[in-house]
């Protein structure tokens, strides 16, 4: 996660004790445009390829892989808001109860129930600002094949806050972490049991001051039972961080989102 899911080499300024720390979530290579993956079964927001694998695996692996637009680092930083027309939102739908590492579920079965599934987790593993929490997130959310305790996205953007803010693994009550989902699209489903969603969110570090960036999270979601979880496989393309609402944001694909 980030996801929740932070693009590499995108730097989000933390202020801490005076001094400015750069704080960089360097967990997947990045990549080239965008586009989604397509075949009989699949959905995706962009182009279709002209070459489309037969096996519903390595469908979902074209789709995951398949690069995003990159965006320069300065994007991810605070930003004059577009004055364009934004189109209309993507509508979140609510949580009906808590699962667990007390992460918000009871999505429904659809894109939008997999990308505010992927928001939920993210949230949660990244505000807990402690890898015992981000661990317990993922833990609990990731399926056999998928990110684990060492190698989440999610868990390597804790660690790097707390090193970048001198703190241990414990974190501190001074230190606090929100992650706002403000932005998101869904870069392609494979059938109805598997989507990427990407959100874009707007990070606000505290420690004495508060600093704000953005930073970005696609994952596979796979429908099992009664919720989504972060299924198997490698994480997928990085996402491109942007500060939520400006051209570069909607030029990339981002949509706002609301909550249905």
């Amino acid at each position: 996660m980030l996801i929740l899911l932070v693009a590499a080499g995108i730097a989000v300024a933390v202020l801490a004790a005076g001094a400015v720390l750069t704080v960089v979530h360097a967990v997947r290579p990045a990549s080239g445009s965008a586009d989604s993956a397509s075949a009989s079964d699949a959905v995706g927001s962009g182009p279709a390829s002209t070459t489309v694998p037969t096996d519903r695996v390595a469908v979902e692996d074209a789709l995951a892989a398949r690069p995003m637009p990159v965006v320069p680092e300065s994007a991810s930083r605070p930003g004059p808001l577009s004055d364009r027309d934004p189109g209309a939102p993507i509508l979140l739908p609510s949580a009906t109860s808590t699962g667990p590492a007390g992460v918000p579920t009871g999505f429904p079965h659809t894109p939008e129930g997999a990308l505010a599934q992927l928001a939920a987790i993210d949230r949660v593993a990244l505000q807990s600002a402690s890898l015992a929490g981000a661990r317990a997130v993922i833990s609990a959310w990731a399926m056999p094949g998928g990110p684990t305790t060492t190698s989440w996205s999610g868990v390597r953007a804790v660690v790097r806050l707390l090193d970048a803010a001198g703190l241990s693994g414990g974190g501190s009550t001074q230190f606090a972490v929100v992650l706002t989902p403000l932005m998101g699209l869904i870069k392609g489903s494979v059938g109805s049991d598997f989507v990427v969603p990407c959100i874009d969110f707007q990070l606000a570090v505290t420690l004495q001051r508060t600093a704000r960036g953005a930073v970005a999270d696609c994952q596979r979601m796979v429908w099992r039972t009664d919720r989504w979880v972060i299924g198997p496989g490698a994480e997928p393309a990085t996402p491109p961080s942007v500060w939520p609402g400006t051209d570069v944001a909607f030029s990339v694909g981002y949509r706002d989102l609301r909550h249905g």
